[in-house]
């Protein structure tokens, strides 16, 4: 192992130290090794803001553009009335609304970004709580996991997938057809684990739950003109995130889009919307991209990338497990993109030696996507919406996160390795 190499994964383990102690805000912490990396040379400016960029300008440009749109929607009072009609369904139970907004936040994510569903269904979340008295973290919390756990099912649920579907060849159905069964099977274990850790603790009193479904949901619309037009917007943007691949545009500029037209048509304060775009968010994905990204740069990734290959070697069953566990422990603490980046082009070299590499693809897909569920920075959406938590005022700590998270996350991998194992080589 080179100089570099160590010193990249030096900074890494110390920024996460950092992180897990709480000493320093995270964005601060990832801020400054980003400043460390470069100006050690260990991933050179130019480098970080070429062309593909290690900091993945198309995620903060998803991120940016939805905070932008949801910013702006919100003034109509549409997530309230949202809020309302859940509540409604669910007659006031706290157990059944975490259920329904579990359910909904994975289906949403199998078709929208992962970030974008959070950012939806986030502010409903906080709004139920508050009537309800009770703290938002458990519902947070549950609706993390969800959107990672969706967003496995299908090809545009997640990028990882998305990279895996443009190189493999695979497409939607594939995805369908190899993905979908088990996340379905997993969302439904998480959901009877989570009754188990929050269901039956969560508490309200029946004249709130009373109140709750006595509420008017036309009594939280704000102003009508917005609220229609946000519906409108959210039916565009679902439609042109679930276009925008045959249609050659890149996800960052449909979210960047729908935060610039409903800048125009929702006609409200700039620079109050502006202001609620989570920038420490940002500050932090584009910091954690670049240390990443160092690793990246030196070899790091690729070399434990080449690890796996020597598996491979007679050892199907025991590559395929380990593609799978890997994935998902090492994106449980680094981006999941950095890292099916460096296996891509693993995976192709061996499908070109004759190695059978089908199993392998959705090991990966698997891992990568599920292994985001295993600590507060797994993926994007844990950070935005333990954003979301912090701003109003319920900050979820990255080791209580983690308490439940990578307990979870271990469980789902483990039924996900039964299935890849049982799909690819005693079935067949």
């Amino acid at each position: 192992m080179t100089a570099p190499q160590i010193a990249s994964i030096l900074i890494f383990v110390a920024v996460m130290g950092v992180i897990i102690s709480e000493k320093m805000h995270r964005t601060t912490v990832a801020m400054i090794g980003a400043c460390v990396v470069m100006l050690s040379g260990l991933l050179p400016f130019d480098e970080a803001v070429a062309n593909p960029s290690p900091m993945d300008l198309n995620t903060l440009a998803v991120l940016i553009g939805m905070m932008i749109f949801v910013a702006v929607a919100k003034e109509s009072g549409l997530f309230e009335y949202a809020a309302i009609w859940a509540a409604k369904l669910a007659h006031g139970h706290p157990w059944r609304i975490m259920m329904f907004l579990i359910i909904v936040t994975a289906v949403l994510s199998a078709f929208l970004d992962n970030v974008t569903t959070v950012l939806l269904v986030g502010p409903m979340t906080f709004m139920l709580c508050r009537e309800m008295k009770t703290s938002p973290i458990p519902f947070f919390i549950s609706q993390i996991m969800a959107s990672n756990i969706g967003g496995t099912a299908t090809m545009i649920g997640d990028p990882p997938n998305i990279m895996i579907g443009s190189q493999s060849h695979y497409d939607f159905l594939d995805f369908l057809n190899y993905n979908a069964p088990i996340v379905i099977v997993i969302l439904a274990v998480t959901i009877i684990c989570f009754y188990f850790l929050y269901g039956r603790k969560l508490k309200v009193s029946p004249d709130d739950a009373r109140l709750l479904t006595q509420l008017d949901p036309g009594e939280s619309i704000k102003s009508k003109p917005l609220f229609f037009k946000s519906i409108v917007m959210i039916i565009l943007i679902i439609a042109a995130f679930l276009l925008h691949g045959s249609l050659g545009i890149e996800s960052g500029v449909v979210a960047l889009s729908a935060g610039g037209v409903m800048l125009v048509i929702g006609r409200q304060d700039i620079e109050k919307i502006i202001h609620e775009v989570e920038w420490t968010t940002i500050g932090f994905f584009a910091g954690l991209f670049i240390i990443v990204g160092a690793m990246s740069h030196t070899g790091v990734l690729n070399m434990l990338a080449q690890e796996l290959v020597h598996l491979a070697q007679g050892q199907e069953i025991l590559a395929l497990v380990a593609v799978l566990v890997v994935s998902a422990v090492v994106s449980a603490f680094l981006d999941n993109i950095p890292f099916v980046a460096a296996m891509i082009p693993v995976l192709t070299s061996m499908g070109a030696m004759g190695i059978d590499v089908h199993p392998l693809w959705w090991g990966l897909s698997i891992g990568a996507c599920l292994g985001g569920n295993g600590t507060l920075i797994g993926a994007s959406a844990n950070v935005v919406l333990s954003g979301i938590s912090n701003k109003k005022g319920y900050p979820i700590s990255f080791l209580k996160y983690m308490r439940v998270g990578f307990p979870l996350m271990l469980v789902s991998v483990a039924i996900a390795g039964v299935y890849i194992v049982f799909r690819f080589h005693i079935a067949v």
